[in-house]
C-alpha cells in the first residue's frame, strides 16, 4: 500500500496545543507548587518530561504501520486488564485523591485506565472489522464487546473512577453505533444507562452531594459547590483578552489544584474568549482531522480504530468543558493535551501518533 507523508495540519495543532498545555500548566501549578513543594516547577518539570517523551513517542509511532496494532490488539487488551486488576490491589497501587488508580514511580504515577481505553478502542475497531456480518445481531454481534467492556469499567470503578469508565463506555457505545448496531438497541442501552449512574449514585453519597451541588452550588458555597463557584469566577470576569498569562486570581488558593481538570478556567481567565477560541479552534482541527482520515481510511480497522480515538478524545474534551462551565456535576475527567497529568498526556500523544500513522495510508 503507498504511503503518503502524515498530515500535517494536525501535527502542528497537536504539537502547538500540547505545547500551550504545558505553558498553562506552570501558569496554573506554581502558586501551589511553592507552597507544597517549595518549587514553583514542580509541576511543569513532570509536564514538560512526559511532554518530550510523548511527542517522541508519537513521531516513532507515526512511522509504525498501524496494522500491527490489530495483529495484538487481543495481547495489548489482555495486559491493560492485568494492570487495572493490579492497580486495586493495597501495597501495588497508589492512592491518590481518593482513589487507587495509580502506580507510583518515584515522583511520578502511571495510570493503567488511561492506556486501557486505547487497549479496548484498538480490540473493538478489529471486532468490528471482522464482524461486520453478525453486528446487528445483539446476542452474537454485540454481547461478546459489551461483556468485555462492562467487565473493564467494574475494574475502573473499583479504584473508582466513573469519570475514566464513563468515558469508555460512551466511546465503544459510539463505535458499535457506526459500526452499524441497530438504533433501537441504543435507545435500551441508555435507558439502563440511566438506572445504572441513578444506583452509582445511590450507593456513594459523594456522587450525590455533586449532583446537588451542580444544581444549585451556592446551596453549600465552601463544600460540594465550592469547585464550580470557584471555576465560574474564574471563567466570568475573563472578558475579550483576560487578564493575562500569570495574572489569575483563582489560582491563588481560590480554584482547588487548577492545573488538574479545571485548567480551562484559568486560560479563559487569563486570555479571555480569545484564549478559548483559540484552544477551541486548535481542539476542531483535531477532530475534524481525525475524522477525516477515518473517512479516508482504505480499509475497515483504520476507519473504526481512527474514528474510535477521535471520538473518545473529543468526548472527553466536551465533558470536561461542560463541568468547568458548570453544565454538568464534577466528574474528574481532565482535558487532553491541556491538564497536568503524565499518563494522559503519554497516551493522549500515542493515540494521536496511531492517527498520523493511519494518514499515510488514506485514500
Amino acid at each position: 500500500m503507498k504511503r503518503n507523508s502524515v498530515d500535517i495540519l494536525l501535527l502542528i495543532a497537536i504539537i502547538t496545543i500540547s505545547i500551550f498545555g504545558v505553558i498553562m500548566v506552570y501558569s496554573a501549578s506554581y502558586v501551589w507548587a511553592e507552597y507544597k513543594f517549595n518549587d514553583p516547577f514542580k509541576f511543569v518539570k513532570n509536564q514538560g518530561l512526559f511532554l518530550i517523551i510523548g511527542i517522541f513517542l508519537m513521531m516513532i509511532i507515526s512511522k509504525v504501520d498501524y496494522k500491527i496494532y490489530y495483529e495484538k490488539a487481543n495481547l495489548i487488551l489482555f495486559t491493560c486488564i492485568v494492570l487495572l486488576i493490579l492497580v486495586i490491589i493495597p501495597g501495588i497501587g497508589t492512592v491518590r485523591n481518593g482513589s487507587r488508580s495509580w502506580f507510583g514511580i518515584g515522583s511520578f504515577g502511571i495510570q493503567p485506565s488511561e492506556a486501557c481505553k486505547l487497549a479496548l478502542i484498538i480490540f473493538t475497531a478489529k471486532y468490528l472489522s471482522n464482524n461486520g456480518k453478525i453486528i446487528k445481531n445483539i446476542k452474537k454481534g454485540v454481547l461478546p464487546i459489551l461483556l468485555i467492556t462492562f467487565i473493564i469499567f467494574g475494574l475502573i470503578m473499583l479504584q473508582p473512577d466513573f469519570g475514566t469508565g464513563f468515558i469508555i463506555i460512551v466511546t465503544i457505545i459510539g463505535l458499535l453505533f457506526v459500526g452499524g448496531v441497530d438504533l433501537k438497541f441504543f435507545i435500551s442501552i441508555g435507558i439502563l444507562g440511566i438506572a445504572g449512574i441513578a444506583g452509582l449514585i445511590l450507593i456513594a453519597p459523594y456522587r450525590l452531594k455533586r449532583i446537588l451541588s451542580f444544581l444549585n452550588p451556592w446551596s453549600d458555597p465552601l463544600g460540594s459547590g465550592f469547585q464550580i463557584i470557584q471555576s465560574l469566577y474564574a471563567i466570568g470576569p475573563g472578558g475579550l483578552f483576560g487578564y493575562g498569562f500569570l495574572n489569575s486570581r483563582q489560582k491563588h488558593f481560590y480554584l482547588p489544584e487548577p492545573q488538574t481538570d479545571f485548567i480551562f478556567s484559568i486560560i479563559s481567565e487569563e486570555f479571555g474568549f480569545m484564549g478559548v477560541l483559540i484552544v477551541s479552534s486548535l481542539f476542531l482541527i483535531i477532530i475534524l482531522r481525525g475524522l477525516k482520515i477515518a473517512k479516508n481510511s482504505k480499509e475497515p480497522f483504520g476507519k473504526f480504530l481512527a474514528f474510535g480515538i477521535i471520538f473518545g478524545l473529543s468526548f472527553q474534551a466536551l465533558l470536561n468543558l461542560m463541568v468547568v462551565t458548570g453544565l454538568i456535576p464534577v466528574t474528574g475527567v481532565t482535558l487532553p493535551f491541556l491538564s497536568y497529568g503524565g499518563s494522559s498526556l503519554l497516551i493522549t500523544l500515542c493515540s494521536m501518533g496511531i492517527i498520523l500513522n493511519i494518514s499515510r495510508f488514506q485514500k
